[in-house]
């Protein structure tokens, strides 16, 4: 069926929840998706001269049918597409990849064994498990071998006792030194059991073994011993005291946050249970820009095979609100699905965050650092997605009480010089910041409402002022109403020795001090911009000042002298110019050229 022929047929179809079913040219499902209303929803996609994101649009261009299942409520035709989509995987639709492979924690068949995580049983080894997570496989592991000192090295003992010195984990005390040939076989397998016991979660039995164990060896003046296992005590008490901090309100919570970067996107999952982080999932989205439906479409599809906590935390709500419904019902107990606005809640929801943007850098390939700071710059102005497009606007004042404002534009983090703008005040008289960023920020959204092309037709994702909390609520009092009233704006606020130090929006102020990337990046924006206000100023004042020559020529005002020196860069270029050499200066007539020429030459063409 062509393109027409799919419109015509979605035109006639009811006004009614279901499901929608697109097929190729070979008859392969290639898409599954449910609508509230099946004739608005399909016909959408077939519409003449409708616009569509890169993937939807390679999905139209493959469709070559469709069919759909009418159902009784958009609820039922959300579990309707669930189901289809397991069935099926269609190429278009987000899938999530099954990994749930068995983890295992290995304690080697050896003198002196060693902890360690696999993936398979592969020989008589003792093993614990299996586990679903490797990641709580890894960090069990990885916590064992800290607190208990185990050593990680490649040597083999005893065969390696005293061969070499020890390494500098056994100096930063994160390893007991197994290679000094100091401590028994006997006491190190006792060591063993305790980390096996604490991976085992029986923390409470562990600390009363090991203090009966530190008494006996204090009595036999085995100080060295009874030293390491104090260390080992102290730093298990140390682990349980910064978990208690959560273990109680943490007992069965997912967190879920999504990051975005151009045409990618990734979803990342904090499970914890019992108080404890015991799992991280991430899912890495190719070709997908829309992070609203990316989160809407894995919500479905994670609960649909994942057994639902008790709490399930998200950085947005869902924009179907049928799927809270679906969640809820996926569990035979009370589901809590909501957003984190504040709180300790919200610190791990940007955990959860910062995980899926360092997923997304390494999955993309995006090593660049001016790229890695805009997702964190994201993340902490509570922006939806890294900006694209940033523009910053500094005023610079004149002596003589007149103003001009810079406008430089950083693109994916770098900058565009060939979007730089300037802008000198036509309606505020002497000095005054306010009204001056005020006329700027007017100017330019004019530009855009107007249809201009260049960088004016581009809508910024993010605008930095120079300036505090005056310069932002003067700004943002002007841009309400406007088509950049959704534009987020931050001014940039300096110490007393002028020096970034933090970020003003909305909401109060913004500390990046502490946040170095993202203090360097800012501090860049701020000082380029600033330095281009400057230049444009002196550049003006200099042009002015060589301009009152020109101004007394008859015709010539201001704006034509500024266009003369524009073009020729110093008055002695204009009197060394030809007559057709004037003329091609903007606004200048032939009039204009013959006066400017015999004002500075005699009648025989020589200069006065």
């Amino acid at each position: 069926m062509t393109r027409q022929e799919l419109y015509e047929k979605a035109r006639s179809l009811p006004l009614l929840p279901g499901v929608y079913i697109i097929r190729d040219k070979n008859d392969e499902i290639i898409y599954i998706g449910k609508a509230k209303r099946l004739k608005i929803r399909v016909s959408q996609y077939f519409k003449e001269g409708a616009e569509h994101l890169p993937k939807v649009q390679r999905m139209v261009d493959n469709a070559f049918s469709f069919d759909v299942i009418v159902t009784n409520s958009e609820f039922e035709a959300l579990t309707l597409e669930c189901s289809q989509i397991k069935l099926h995987s269609p190429k278009y639709n987000i899938l999530l990849k099954d990994d749930k492979g068995y983890n295992f924690i290995k304690i080697s068949k050896e003198p002196f064994p060693r902890i360690t995580a696999e993936f398979q049983v592969l020989d008589d080894s003792k093993y614990l498990g299996p586990y679903m997570s490797s990641f709580a496989v890894r960090e069990m592991v990885a916590t064992a071998q800290q607190i208990f000192r185990l050593p990680t090295c490649s040597r083999v003992f005893p065969r390696d006792f005293g061969k070499e010195r020890p390494c500098l984990n056994f100096h930063i005390k994160k390893c007991m030194g197994v290679c000094r040939g100091k401590i028994s076989q006997q006491d190190y397998n006792d060591i063993i059991d305790s980390a096996v016991k604490f991976i085992k979660q029986d923390t409470d039995k562990i600390i009363e073994v090991l203090q009966q164990n530190m008494e006996e060896a204090a009595e036999e003046l085995n100080f060295e011993k009874a030293a390491l296992i104090r260390d080992q005590i102290n730093a298990i008490n140390k682990l349980s005291a910064g978990q208690n901090v959560v273990n109680d309100s943490l007992q069965s919570h997912d967190f879920i946050a999504v990051a975005g970067s151009g045409k990618n996107c990734c979803v990342a999952v904090l499970r914890f249970r019992q108080g404890r982080l015991m799992d991280k999932k991430e899912h890495v989205f190719f070709g997908e820009e829309n992070i609203k439906d990316v989160r809407d479409e894995f919500l479905v599809q994670f609960y649909s095979t994942e057994q639902p906590p008790k709490n399930v935390l998200l950085d947005e709500m869902p924009m179907d609100e049928d799927i809270v419904e679906y969640i809820q019902k996926q569990s035979k107990t009370k589901v809590n699905v909501s957003y984190v606005q504040k709180g300790e809640n919200l610190k791990i929801i940007k955990m959860a965050y910062t995980n899926a943007v360092d997923r997304l850098a390494r999955e993309s390939g995006r090593l660049d650092k001016s790229q890695r700071f805009l997702d964190e710059l994201a993340n902490m102005l509570g922006l939806p997605q890294a900006p694209h497009t940033i523009e910053s606007y500094d005023i610079s004042n004149w002596g003589d009480g007149t103003s001009v404002a810079g406008m430089v534009v950083f693109e994916d983090g770098k900058p565009k010089k060939s979007g730089y703008r300037t802008f000198k005040m036509r309606t505020v008289a002497g000095t005054d910041d306010y009204a001056s960023m005020q006329e700027t920020l007017s100017r330019r959204v004019a530009e855009f409402e107007k249809g201009t092309g260049g960088q004016f037709g581009i809508k910024p994702d993010v605008i930095f002022l120079d300036g505090g909390k005056g310069q932002l609520s003067s700004v943002l009092e002007i841009l309400a109403g406007t088509a950049f009233r959704d534009v987020p704006v931050f001014g940039m606020v300096k110490d007393s020795k002028h020096r970034t130090r933090a970020m003003v929006g909305r909401d109060g102020e913004i500390a990046i001090a502490m946040h170095k990337g993202i203090f360097k990046f800012v501090t860049e924006i701020q000082d380029e911009v600033h330095r281009f206000s400057i230049e444009y100023q002196r550049r003006s004042r200099k042009s002015k000042s060589y301009a009152v020559t020109l101004t007394k020529i008859p015709g010539i005002g201001e704006k034509k002298a500024e266009n003369l020196m524009r073009k020729f860069k110093t008055v002695a270029n204009v009197k060394a110019a030809e007559m057709n050499d004037l003329i091609e200066a903007d606004g200048i007539s032939y009039k204009d050229a013959r006066n400017i020429y015999y004002y500075f030459h005699d009648e025989e063409g020589n200069l006065k």
